[in-house]
């Protein structure tokens, strides 16, 4: 007897994790910190140890971008695999798949299905909340009664909608109300991985319509391709359990284009968008291994005209602006560098910049031994941490030469 390999499994297995990691993610810290959240009222998002602020949200874009063209090129090769396996719409439908079994139930049973839904909703909405404020401030505050007004609004609509969303609409949602699904068709090619019936084989079919039956979205598969299908490969594996008995392979599978006609992966669309997936991916981790958690405005003081000193040097000075984008407080000695000449800066005490503060603080920088008659010269200010000495910003200044004559 033909043993044909079940698809189903695997897509549970890809559910589960999904959903183990979906959940669990708001618990993981990192440095004492979630892993992954926004911080509404500071502005930033804190992102596997990194904090990134409101000012370097150009670095989210860039991942947007990237998450994007990575989806585009998913859709172009692999079809809907992300609706069929992995997307949390058809994934707690699945879970849940036990409301509609309750439809031509009594009333007693449709409340106990339908409460279920509701417990489930409450869990995601909380899990939803939980990437805004952290598990380990929501239990603490739900359980003193000090969750504020703007916490419960969202708790409330979150869940309503997510417990009506998954009695009434569940995988009907991906075929009618899903932007995503409608940009299928702009996106497939003669090449793209689709869940299609073999025509060849179409004597074959007995008719015995457990593909139909079966399908969450309520097509036949057997008419054609069709732009509701969301690739979940249950009639892959219902038609194959009917085929068993009779030694042969299911009528369905998945095919890279229609049946018959010869398919593969790599082609020149994929290679293309590829590329340029690859690029912005490397791009973004370029902008997340550059950016420096010290950053440093150097302005000239305008209040403090340069001058000449009584041993003869010259005296400028600036308005340094540092900004602390770490995770911990910092403290920071600021010095000067000239290619030529002693230079000296004032004040030379230790600055302490906490994290997220932006310290401004006035500095002047005397020069002694110059030579030449150039009344501007370039020199370096630099912040140094004491705690880490390689963790340092440089800045180039202006420092200008008066005219004593």
């Amino acid at each position: 007897m033909t043993k044909t390999r079940k698809i189903q499994p695997w897509r549970r297995f890809a559910e589960v994790s999904q959903a183990v990691v979906v959940i669990g993610l708001p618990f993981l810290t990192i440095k004492g910190e979630s892993a992954v959240r926004f911080d509404v009222p500071d502005l930033q998002l804190h992102f596997f140890g990194s904090i990134i602020w409101m000012e370097e949200f150009f670095i989210v874009l860039i991942a947007l971008i990237f998450l994007s063209l990575l989806i585009i090129l998913i859709t172009i090769s692999l079809g809907r695999i992300w609706c069929g396996w992995m997307c949390p719409q058809t994934v707690i439908s699945d879970i849940t798949a036990f409301v509609e079994r309750t439809w031509k139930k009594g009333i007693a049973g449709k409340c106990v299905a339908y409460g279920t839904v509701v417990l489930i909703s409450v869990l995601i909405a909380a899990n939803l909340i939980w990437y805004f404020v952290s598990p380990y401030e929501f239990f603490p505050r739900l359980i003193e009664g000090d969750l504020s007004n703007i916490l419960w609004g969202f708790w409330t609509v979150l869940t309503v909608i997510l417990a009506l969303n998954f009695i009434f609409l569940r995988q009907t949602f991906c075929a009618t109300v899903c932007p995503y699904a409608k940009l299928q068709g702009t996106l497939f090619d003669n090449r793209t991985l689709l869940v299609a019936f073999d025509p060849r084989r179409r004597e074959e079919c007995i008719e015995c319509m457990a593909c139909v039956n079966t399908c969450p979205v309520g097509i036949d598969i057997r008419s054609g391709t069709h732009a509701a299908c969301i690739h979940c490969a249950e009639c892959i594996d219902k038609c194959a359990k009917i085929m068993e008995p009779r030694q042969k392979k299911s009528l369905i599978g998945y095919f890279f284009g229609q049946p018959g006609v010869e398919g593969r992966l790599v082609r020149q669309n994929v290679v293309l968008i590829g590329s340029v997936t690859a690029a912005f991916l490397a791009f973004l981790l370029y902008l997340l291994i550059a950016r420096k958690p010290l950053d440093m405005t150097v302005l000239p003081n305008y209040s403090f005209q340069p001058r000449t000193n009584v041993h003869g040097g010259v005296v400028n000075s600036y308005i340094i602006s540092i900004r602390n984008r770490g995770r911990d407080d910092e403290e920071l000695t600021v010095r000067a560098k000239a290619r030529e000449g002693a230079v000296k800066i004032v004040p030379d005490a230790v600055v302490r910049v906490g994290v997220g503060e932006i310290k401004k603080i006035p500095v002047y920088v005397s020069l002694d031994g110059y030579s030449g008659n150039d009344p501007v010269r370039d020199i370096a200010i630099v912040v140094q941490s004491n705690i880490l000495k390689e963790r340092s910003v440089s800045k180039k200044a202006h420092f200008i030469i008066p005219d004593v004559r």
